[in-house]
């Protein structure tokens, strides 16, 4: 149950990029967080797919009747990737065959908590790229602390490879720059919002152009500190998105709805989600 003072109907629909809905804290009200969602005019989700038991439970929940269209990603976390073998890259290749499934990923490198050792990230990341370069899937990235070495790696990549969104930037001016010569997507969470971490990236928020840059909320982590009132529990959830959006229009200087509509836009063209919606239709009239 979301307080009255955090109900904010954003003024242009929105994509909510990165969503973790099959974590266990969405298990008791599933219903009303989409109901929520979809009265904040958040149109669609993407559901992030992280090892095989959150990549049949998002393609199990996407496949249920919904208020806002869900997608879903297919990929292993750099947490998980000394789990990566024959069985798994076969599980997450037939995935990517599945029409709800828009991107590879959530996969990448992870060396600020190394929760598996780095050469078992880079080389679950690798299986992944070629994954991706097969199926022309897209990649939704994760990368902490380890800036250097994804940009090492997506450079011998690039020429095969499609497009490709680092979820959750939090890096630093450097890193972004790079990821925006190799033609990259950038996406803005809850982070922005936190005043103890997140004031780098409100210095240059800016720099991202509208056409690369895309909004998630991460849910249920990184709820954002600009939430006018408490929220009991502190669980982020989709129909919060419209408070990110607004503090990332506030530092770029911009218009909420232009930010609104131009990140939909985009998240749009990245998933090819106008396509995919236009044929579910055809399907129906069917």
């Amino acid at each position: 149950m979301l307080p009255d003072a955090l109900r904010f109907r954003s003024p242009s629909p929105l994509v909510d990029i990165g969503a973790n809905l099959t974590h266990e804290s969405f298990d008791r009200d599933m219903d009303d967080v989409l109901a929520r969602a979809h009265d904040a005019n958040v149109q669609a989700l993407v559901l992030t797919g992280t090892d095989r038991e959150h990549i049949d439970a998002a393609i199990a929940l996407a496949e249920r009747d919904s208020p806002v269209a869900l997608y879903v990603t297919a990929g292993v976390h750099p947490h998980h990737a000394t789990q990566w073998d024959t069985s798994l890259a076969a599980h997450v290749g037939h995935a990517l065959t599945h029409p709800k499934v828009v991107a590879v990923g959530e996969c990448g490198l992870d060396f600020n908590r190394d929760f598996s050792p780095r050469q078992a990230q880079v080389q679950a990341f690798e299986a992944q790229l070629e994954l991706a370069a097969a199926s022309g899937k897209p990649l939704f990235l994760h990368e902490r602390d380890a800036g250097h070495e994804m940009l090492e790696i997506l450079k011998t990549w690039r020429d095969d490879i499609g497009d490709a969104v680092v979820h959750c930037f939090t890096g630093e001016r450097k890193t972004l720059y790079g990821y925006l010569d190799l033609d990259l997507h950038i996406g803005q969470t809850g982070w922005l919002c936190d005043e103890r971490r997140g004031h780098h990236l409100r210095e240059f928020i800016k720099d991202i152009p509208l056409n690369r840059l895309m909004v998630e909320t991460d849910c249920p982590y990184l709820l954002p500190r600009n939430l006018p009132a408490k929220l009991k529990g502190r669980r982020h959830e989709p129909a919060l998105l419209p408070w990110i959006v607004r503090e990332i229009a506030a530092c770029r200087h911009d218009d909420e709805e232009n930010v609104a509509r131009e990140t939909t836009r985009t998240a749009q063209r990245f998933f090819n989600l106008d396509a995919l919606s236009d044929q579910q239709g055809a399907r129906t009239d069917d």
